[in-house]
């Protein structure tokens, strides 16, 4: 979802901006439907390689050779079930570190390259609950252009005296449409004794 879909549903302009600091691009429902459909998908073939193979395993007595087959499937399927939880882990972690990371930083997948992940530690919900603020701290000190100005918005004036206004010389005065000069001399009456 993005800024323009959260104002057509009602939100201000700054309401808007503020949910996608927070949550930075959102993934529609339906993206995440059919992921999680997949996922059930996938999770029911490997139950069903295992069941098919326990089958096998009492009908395979005394074949040697179907033995071994059934031997290798069953190391198969484990090395893919491990590679598949691996990789699951995986972009949990990288989901949750660039969660934690949204509004906070410039380019999210720089700054989540940067980071040891192996020192990151996941709640039960899947949030980041050690092991990044240390990291952020240090990476800020020796790369702060990665991050965002904390409370800055925009561009502040510096403090100081206030500019200086232009001078303006009587030629430069005559030169101007008299609905400006006009509106120059309500605005400062004593204009004219300080034309140079």
């Amino acid at each position: 979802m993005k800024k323009e879909d959260l104002i057509v549903l009602g939100l201000s302009e700054e309401q808007a901006d503020k949910v996608i600091e927070g949550y930075g691009q959102m993934i529609p429902k339906s993206r995440l439907d059919e992921k999680i459909e997949e996922l059930r998908v996938a999770n029911e073939t490997i139950g069903e390689r295992d069941t098919q193979i326990a089958d096998l395993i009492p009908k395979a007595a005394g074949h040697e050779s179907l033995q071994n087959e059934i031997t290798s499937l069953q190391q198969a399927n484990q090395t893919a079930k491990e590679q598949y939880d691996a990789e699951l882990a995986e972009t949990r972690l990288t989901s949750a570190v660039k969660l934690a990371l949204s509004g906070k930083v410039q380019d999210l997948d720089i700054v989540s390259g940067l980071l040891d992940k192996t020192k990151i530690e996941l709640d039960e919900q899947g949030n980041v609950k050690a092991g990044l603020d240390d990291q952020l701290t240090t990476l800020k000190e020796s790369k702060s252009f990665l991050f965002v100005a904390d409370g800055l918005k925009g561009k502040t004036p510096p403090a100081g005296t206030p500019p200086k206004p232009q001078t303006l010389t009587r030629a430069d005065f005559a030169k101007k449409p008299y609905e400006e000069r006009l509106k120059l001399m309500q605005e400062n009456p004593s204009l004219l004794s300080e034309l140079q």
